[in-house]
């Protein structure tokens, strides 16, 4: 499959559906054209980062640079929109009122950034982004709204927005400002991690950060997994590396011991090599994420990643465990 499609001007795109009802539908989505470029646009972006830490220089687009610009936007809403000052058990209810700012402008946002002959593409476009900040209802955020984020820009990719050359930005640019913007709306909000697996899972909130971020390590000649064990090493290394970045994280959010806390990573970092967890993290990612449909049954299908049944396979066998 090529990176992205070269769109006509008769190219009807569709305002996306869910079409996730049950397991069977699972099953029909793992074998779907949706599911395979979505695999392949995220495995493409873990190739582009391998051995690439952040601050290192790379390619970024005047597009690339807008998707930039529009995160760093939506992060000026929070300053905007502070916490409201009475008590709230479960997230704070002036989060509400940033997504319904974000759902208000999302139309123009798009008009803003993209070129006028690609404005079709919106109706597309505009429900997985809606969807990659969490939940307004249950003021909540998890792997499924970082699925939603990462789609809708598999999308701009599918319709040309992005190139081959963009892929190294997309992670360590635009993909660590929506870190830190999703972050900010975690701690400034206080939104409840959804889906959350407890302490079984690998992180209440994100996924594909690690698996990423441990492409970044891959090769590294003094890091290994079980460098995240030292906190002097995680804070020393957290600016140049996704995957230490999210393990600081981890520690500012959450008291006690790691192995206690966050015993699936302490497990990940007995693993010798980056390649090894890179690897295994992707067959958990499908397992954990892509497989489970509580968190798929959201999922929206368009002309763009259509749940039609693909001419290509993407092997989601398990294999072997980290």
């Amino acid at each position: 499959m090529a990176d992205n499609f070269t769109i006509s001007t008769e190219h009807e795109f569709i305002e996306p559906i869910k079409r996730i009802n049950n397991q069977a539908d699972v099953d029909k989505w793992v074998l779907s054209e949706a599911f395979v470029r979505l695999m392949k646009f995220i495995e493409s972006l873990n190739e582009s980062v391998i051995n690439h830490e952040n601050p290192k220089p790379c390619h970024v687009s005047e597009m690339t640079q807008k998707v930039i610009n529009l995160l760093e936007t939506l992060l000026s809403w929070i300053d905007e929109i502070p916490p409201l000052p009475t008590p709230q058990r479960f997230g704070n209810k002036a989060y509400r009122t940033w997504v319904t700012r974000l759902e208000q402008k999302a139309i123009r946002l798009h008009q803003d950034i993209l070129p006028t002959h690609l404005h079709g593409a919106i109706i597309e476009l505009v429900p997985y982004f809606n969807g990659g900040f969490g939940n307004a209802t249950r003021i909540d955020y998890g792997s499924g709204h970082e699925l939603s984020f990462v789609t809708w820009l598999c999308c701009l990719n599918l319709i040309g927005v992005f190139r081959r050359e963009d892929y190294t930005a997309i992670v360590i640019r635009i993909f660590t400002k929506y870190l830190n913007l999703v972050r900010r709306l975690q701690r400034i909000y206080m939104l409840e991690p959804a889906g959350s697996h407890g302490v079984w899972g690998l992180d209440d909130h994100q996924f594909l950060s690690y698996y990423w971020g441990s492409a970044q390590l891959r090769d590294h000649r003094n890091l290994k997994p079980k460098s995240i064990l030292s906190e002097d090493l995680v804070n020393m290394y957290a600016e140049e590396y996704i995957y230490f970045e999210c393990i600081k994280y981890i520690h500012e959010i959450k008291r006690g011991p790691f192995h206690e806390h966050s015993p699936l990573l302490h497990e990940i970092s007995g693993v010798i090599r980056w390649t090894k967890v890179n690897s295994g993290l992707l067959k958990m990612y499908v397992a954990d994420v892509l497989k489970k449909f509580p968190i798929v049954q959201h999922f929206l299908f368009g002309s763009l990643l259509p749940f039609k049944e693909s001419n290509e396979i993407i092997d989601t066998r398990d294999g072997d465990s980290l």
